[in-house]
């Protein structure tokens, strides 16, 4: 067992940072940094930002318009194969270029992905990078490695990326359910032989810049001069045990930016907050939660993650929430083309009818479908998550609900996007401490309707239960 305050005792302590004075740093450049997401979970700690889920350019001109100094936008692109994430990050960001061209607004890049691990790496940074040479000409020095995430219990330390059991000890990320994922899985805790393994041996171990917490906690400039030998796209992995540590390294990042260097960033969830000096803010409660809809008198909780954390949720929701409906959709009814439509119908029938007494629990059944092809798991995963946005939809146009819930990275996604069309929204804020995004839809058929994005992997077994619960009139 590997205890965290043990590990911790040899690293200098941590040294305070003014979010303020990172703020300022942002400021003096007018920068507005692009977060392509490659689920909608990123924007869990961060608040009054905006984010799309269409990236044409008169989508980034209207972010853009906000005077917000960062941008989210929902590419999903976990949920896609190699060649489509690729296709997608090099689209958004040249009309990302376009837009802030014609603004007159610098840009800065962010690929925002998993705190454990997943997803499309070094694919995205280097679709990033190569759209960016093409369109200003500059070759990008580093790629900087912050999967990094202490609200959510995933920190690095000495190169190694754990996540903490909750009794004060620490599990390298590679021993965990994470890192057997049908799709994304990998075997190294250690972040420079992770890339190694993830590149395919271009990047060897030994050649990826590592900044420990020495570094870290050592001053901005001290930061800056380790970066000073990046080029050509060189991999940065990054040490952060906590909020300190990120805003320590975001005045680092900026020094080294002033002397010239072209950063991009690779990182999970508070890597942003902390980037652009924001204060991490409170979890909203209930009244500060927009009215919603007035139709029926209930929201609807949509659940789709399997990871183990969310089948446990799930179970203590439904035990706690005795005036909510469960309705289960079938996996293996949508995954057969013969009855799919008709199990489609039945769910939307039930879950209008459920929502007009109270609040309605969608999921997916717990029999996880795989196979060992991670296309073919892509497959299946994106044929399931069709079905919920089906009849998330469906209900959305026949009855709105009072809010609505989404739980899983790909689930909330496609629910946001295609089951309630959401175009634009504002990000207000998390539900629980520096974790669980409350989005605010401004255009579409939901606009108005509180729209909580829940990652799978998050929170503890009653998370769910007291979300629902701030929202909720008949809880």
């Amino acid at each position: 067992m590997i205890m965290e305050k043990e590990l911790l005792a040899e690293y200098p302590a941590e040294v305070p940072v003014d979010p303020r004075e990172v703020a300022a740093s942002v400021a003096a450049t007018g920068r507005v940094l692009v977060v392509l997401d490659d689920d909608p979970t990123g924007t869990q700690s961060v608040s009054d930002l905006p984010v799309l889920t269409r990236w044409d350019v008169e989508d980034f001109a209207w972010a853009l318009g906000t005077g917000a100094p960062a941008v989210y936008v929902l590419t999903n692109t976990r949920s896609l194969d190699p060649a489509e994430a690729q296709a997608r990050n090099r689209e958004a960001v040249d009309h990302a270029l376009t837009a802030a061209r014609e603004a007159g607004v610098p840009l800065g890049f962010v690929s925002r992905s998993d705190s454990t691990l997943r997803g499309h790496f070094p694919l995205e940074p280097d679709a990033i990078a190569a759209t960016l040479a093409e369109r200003t000409g500059e070759p990008t020095d580093g790629v900087v490695v912050v999967p990094a995430f202490p609200e959510a219990g995933r920190i690095t330390v000495g190169g190694v990326h754990y996540t903490r059991d909750g009794q004060g000890g620490l599990v390298p990320v590679a021993e965990t359910e994470f890192a057997r994922d049908a799709t994304f899985h990998y075997s190294s805790s250690h972040l420079a032989r992770y890339v190694e393994e993830k590149s395919g041996g271009r990047w060897p171990a030994e050649d990826v810049i590592v900044l420990d917490l020495h570094a870290v906690r050592g001053g901005a400039a001290g930061i800056a001069d380790l970066l000073e030998p990046a080029a050509g796209s060189t991999p940065v992995v990054v040490d952060v045990v906590t909020e300190n540590d990120l805003r320590a390294l975001a005045l680092g990042l900026a020094e080294a930016e002033r002397r010239g260097k072209k950063l991009l960033y690779r990182v999970g969830p508070p890597f942003v907050r902390a980037r652009i000096g924001q204060e991490q803010r409170a979890p909203l409660t209930g009244d500060e939660v927009p009215a919603g809809g007035t139709g029926p008198v209930g929201g609807l909780v949509v659940v789709g993650s399997h990871v183990g954390v969310t089948t446990r949720q799930l179970k203590a929701l439904t035990d706690r929430h005795s005036h909510a409906t469960t309705v289960e959709l079938p996996v293996e009814a949508v995954l057969d083309p013969d009855r799919a439509e008709a199990q489609l119908t039945e769910t939307v029938g039930a879950v209008v009818a459920a929502l007009a007494e109270g609040d309605v629990v969608l999921h997916t059944s717990r029999l996880l479908v795989r196979s060992e092809d991670p296309s073919e798991s892509l497959r299946i995963a994106r044929t399931v998550s069709a079905a919920v946005v089906a009849v998330v939809n469906r209900t959305l146009r026949t009855a709105p609900p009072r809010f609505v819930v989404a739980k899983g990275g790909i689930t909330s996604s496609d629910v946001a996007a295609h089951g309630l069309e959401i175009r634009h929204a504002m990000v207000r804020g998390p539900m629980l401490p520096g974790i669980v995004s409350l989005w605010e839809p401004v255009d579409g058929p939901a606009r108005g309707i509180p729209y909580v994005v829940f990652a799978g992997n998050v929170g503890d077994d009653g998370s769910l239960a007291e979300v629902v619960r701030k929202l909720s009139t008949t809880f």
